[in-house]
């Protein structure tokens, strides 16, 4: 009697807990404005206005925009969450020369982490519908995130590289928020 009880409260909590997960995932896309926003907001907040010795070295990424164009919301949800796995890699390396407001970057950093651990409970792994489409976009935003990990490395993370991939990585998190807001 114990055994047959204990099994239909696990089968309980089992099912309660698909349809929260479920749940969450249906309103993922809201959640991840918010998470976008914040994002921003913490960019902002952990460095000052972008520094006047920094402007003669600008540099132009070209961010692959046709990631976020896919019809479909998953394949949209891929890309979001590999571009949000990059950021977090360039921003949690070799910042001692960035002199930004550490609570604001652990901040940062935590958001964008637990935004990629939903996205990753939420998309769904099936490489037969998008394998072609997914693969090329993942080698674009490969290759444009080491760009700017090339131009970090080459300037020897200095002040003005990483002000540089500051403003960058708030550009695509800019075009995150209106592809989310679209969709």
């Amino acid at each position: 009697i114990m055994n047959a009880f204990g099994m239909i409260q696990i089968g309980l909590i089992l099912t309660c807990t698909t349809i929260i997960c479920s749940h969450q995932c249906n309103h993922l896309l809201l959640q991840q404005r918010k998470v976008i926003e914040n994002s921003l907001r913490l960019l902002d907040k952990m460095g000052k206005n972008f520094p006047q010795q920094c402007l003669r070295e600008k540099m132009s990424f070209r961010f692959p925009k046709q990631v976020l164009q896919p019809r479909q919301k998953e394949t949209v949800r891929v890309a979001i969450e590999e571009i949000l796995q990059h950021i977090f890699y360039i921003f949690s390396k070799n910042l001692t020369l960035a002199a930004w407001d550490g609570t604001a970057l652990d901040q940062f950093q935590n958001g964008l982490y637990q935004q990629i651990e939903q996205l990753e409970a939420c998309v769904i792994k099936k490489q037969t519908h998008y394998c072609w489409s997914k693969e090329v976009s993942r080698l674009k935003l490969k290759k444009y995130f080491q760009k700017i990990d090339c131009f970090l490395k080459d300037k020897q993370h200095n002040l003005c590289s990483w002000e540089i991939s500051r403003a960058e990585m708030r550009r695509c998190l800019q075009l995150i928020d209106k592809v989310t807001r679209k969709l």
